[in-house]
């Protein structure tokens, strides 16, 4: 494939990623599983074991990846800004990484015009732009994927378990990718080997990772109604796709297991143990990027004379253009830990009481260590970093209710009304030492969060 032909799928992610590295005005925004990857990969190296021992090792080679990226490029200060940036370049790149490679696995299969059409498109999915611009390790699997795919199609076998295997390390569903690619690759004795290999190199993983299931995918429920909706929708549009022109069998037997396989097989298992999110199966895209490459790109010239396509395109990439721009903005998170941030910076005095209602919360403002500073975490026994901890680790219930009772003021950080609360003791405390003891004198709502503020009776004013 010439390099010039490379130029325009990788030019508009670049552009479309950078467009999206800053989301909303000021700072920025940030959701909660950003956070996440901030803190992580701002603790020494030495504490990246004892972090995905309990925050996820699926993710684990991702917040390695992430460790190095700060490490070399020290950003001083909170997560908005530069260490914003730094944070979502990663993602920008890897989808990148994988146009390119979604162009690559189109041009052996239908030629240089698929290549040119299918990297783009995959660019211009919403889901992927989403992805690109987000401090999460879903592109740099896709990536992986991406490649994987072109790799077994030019049978280079140990290379192909090498990219697969680092893909399945940043997230552990992209093993899924492997049963797709066996759909057409089974009967060559290197895939059987390299999937052997896969399979091998992720039992660590697997072992690790199925230990830490219940804490780490507890919070999903079963497939609903929207979720089944979407794939019916995805799986109409590559069957309308691989019946259509230029869509020839080798290309069919590559992408449609691709494309449908992953989150098919995934919404199914969840039936049983809930485990399905879509943008676990994000890479299942590449799939869909193929077949709607080869689409137009097997369509003669002459058959897109006239006025009659033209709309057709405007009723398809007017609401994907609508949708893109709504990506960009912080209302498309159902959390943003900067814009809490900003409120309590706002409404917090030095040397306040911080509360973290419930105290996974605390990751609210981890990423945001000025502000954090200035406040007095009551509730807190050991630092985070000290107990080798995300969140770090909190006193007994009848000590938080005495250090409550020592505070003048309190900044509480507390869930959306809706809700449910937790039930433990240490946050039935916090609950009713303050309803028992403190006036609230404001209440802020922001995106995913309110934002309370407590003072002793009378004393609001």
């Amino acid at each position: 494939m010439a390099p010039w032909r490379w130029f325009p799928p990788l030019l508009a992610v670049l552009l479309l990623g950078l467009w999206g590295l800053e989301r909303g005005p000021g700072p920025g925004s940030m959701w909660r599983d950003e956070s996440t990857t901030w803190q992580v990969a701002h603790r020494p190296a030495g504490q990246l074991p004892d972090l995905l021992g309990q925050v996820d090792a699926v993710h684990g080679l991702y917040y390695g990846v992430m460790h190095a990226v700060f490490a070399a490029f020290p950003l001083p200060g909170d997560a908005g800004g530069p260490g914003l940036w730094a944070l979502r370049l990663p993602s920008v790149a890897g989808t990148a990484l994988a146009a390119g490679g979604v162009a690559a696995a189109a041009h052996r299969l239908a030629g240089p015009r698929a290549a040119l059409a299918a990297g783009t498109v995959y660019v211009l999915l919403p889901p992927v732009q989403m992805y690109g611009q987000e401090g999460r390790s879903y592109a740099l699997v896709a990536a992986a994927v991406a490649w994987a795919t072109y790799l077994m199609l030019r049978r280079w076998w140990a290379a192909y378990a090498v990219v697969l295997l680092a893909g399945c390390w940043l997230h552990g569903f992209a093993a899924l990718a492997l049963l797709a690619h066996g759909c057409c690759a089974w009967r060559a004795r290197g895939w059987r080997w390299a999937a052997g290999a896969v399979a091998a190199g992720l039992l660590p993983l697997a072992v690790v990772g199925a230990g830490q299931a219940g804490r780490q995918l507890g919070w999903l429920g079963r497939p609903g109604w929207q979720d089944w909706a979407a794939y019916g929708v995805l799986a109409a549009a590559v069957l309308l796709l691989a019946r259509g022109p230029g869509a020839a069998p080798p290309l069919v037997r590559v992408a449609v297991p691709l494309a449908l396989l992953p989150p098919g097989l995934l919404m199914a298992v969840s039936l049983v143990h809930p485990w399905y999110v879509d943008r676990y199966v994000l890479y299942a895209l590449v799939g869909l990027a193929l077949l709607a490459g080869a689409r137009p790109a097997g369509v003669r010239a002459a058959r897109l004379r006239g006025w009659a396509p033209w709309p057709a395109a405007a009723l398809l990439l007017v609401p994907a253009a609508v949708w893109s721009a709504w990506l960009r903005t912080p209302e498309s998170r159902r959390d943003d830990v900067l814009a809490v941030a900003a409120v309590v910076r706002q409404e917090g005095r030095p040397g306040d009481a911080v509360l973290f209602l419930p105290s996974r919360r605390r990751e609210w403002l981890l990423s945001s260590p000025r502000v954090y500073a200035g406040l007095r975490d009551v509730a807190l026994a050991v630092a985070p970093a000290a107990s080798h901890t995300l969140h770090g680790t909190e006193l007994p219930p009848d000590r938080i209710r005495r250090a409550l009772l020592d505070s003048a003021r309190v900044v509480a950080l507390l869930d959306p009304a809706d809700q449910p609360l937790d039930p433990y003791p240490a946050e039935a405390v916090k609950r009713d030492t303050l309803a028992a003891s403190f006036d609230r004198c404001s209440v802020t709502e922001v995106r995913g969060a309110r934002v309370a503020v407590y003072a002793r009776r009378g004393a609001c004013g």
